[in-house]
């Protein structure tokens, strides 16, 4: 291990912890002004997800991994795909949600409870992930794949026209998903085992043509596209291993 080399990768962590922050104070500075800030806000979502993908990578390639950055990423992930999606989507949609007690007006915000399941779930399962895990499969959602796709809500939903029966069973299946026992695959770990520099080149050449024929203004959409393959896949899988359980117990 490199010690003199650690404040690199930990930099790249705390990045990622100021992304999350500042879509916080974004989606703070939104509030009741428009549906842009939200956009920006959960922009920042995604460039903390980059500093996530990033800081790994960094550490093995300069043989920097330490049990500090360990734990300063887990920090990191809590605030940017626990917190910032949760207060976003607080603002965006849960802040209505009200209830008189007492004859008093908007006493039990009930929209700060279902709110506060994000960050709940995304701390669990970052814990559970830092006593036990497996290297190849991840157990539940990870917690960047669930913040992004809470933080692009704003890009495709508007507020008005889409109802709220949609956006709030969508925020906590997608937090729940996090804690679940469904197992995700790790797809940077058979890019980095089988990766070269001319497969790095061919992928990267393929992107920017998806992107050309897609549009780049339309970038967001293939992102999307992209998180929900990954999420209905882990669904599926798991389906499936529990029909074949359940066909050789009837057996």
């Amino acid at each position: 291990m490199n010690r003199k080399l650690n404040w690199i990768p930990n930099t790249i962590t705390l990045g990622n912890l100021t992304m999350g922050f500042v879509s916080i104070l974004i989606a703070s500075e939104t509030a009741g002004s428009g549906s842009q800030g939200y956009i920006l806000s959960g922009f920042f979502i995604l460039l903390a997800a980059i500093c996530d993908g990033l800081d790994g990578m960094v550490a093995r390639a300069l043989d920097a991994t330490s049990e500090l950055g360990a734990d300063l990423d887990s920090l990191a992930d809590l605030t940017a795909f626990g917190i910032a999606p949760g207060f976003l989507f607080y603002n965006i949609v849960l802040s209505e949600y009200k209830i008189d007690v007492f004859g008093k007006e908007n006493l039990f915000p009930i929209g700060m409870l279902l709110a506060a399941v994000f960050p709940i779930c995304a701390a669990y399962r970052l814990a559970r992930f830092n006593v036990a895990h497996e290297p190849g499969s991840f157990t539940g959602l990870p917690s960047p794949v669930a913040g992004v796709t809470i933080g692009f809500l704003p890009i495709f939903l508007n507020r008005d026209a889409i109802p709220h029966w949609v956006t709030i069973p969508l925020f906590l299946l997608v937090a729940i998903l996090m804690v679940s026992n469904v197992r995700y695959g790790k797809p940077q770990v058979a890019i980095r085992s089988k990766l070269t520099p001319g497969k790095a080149v061919l992928m990267l050449a393929a992107a920017t043509v998806l992107l050309f024929f897609v549009g780049f203004h339309r970038w967001p959409w293939l992102i999307y596209g992209l998180i929900f393959l990954y999420i209905f896949s882990g669904l599926i899988t798991f389906i499936i291993h529990v029909l074949q359980d359940f066909r050789v117990k009837l057996d």
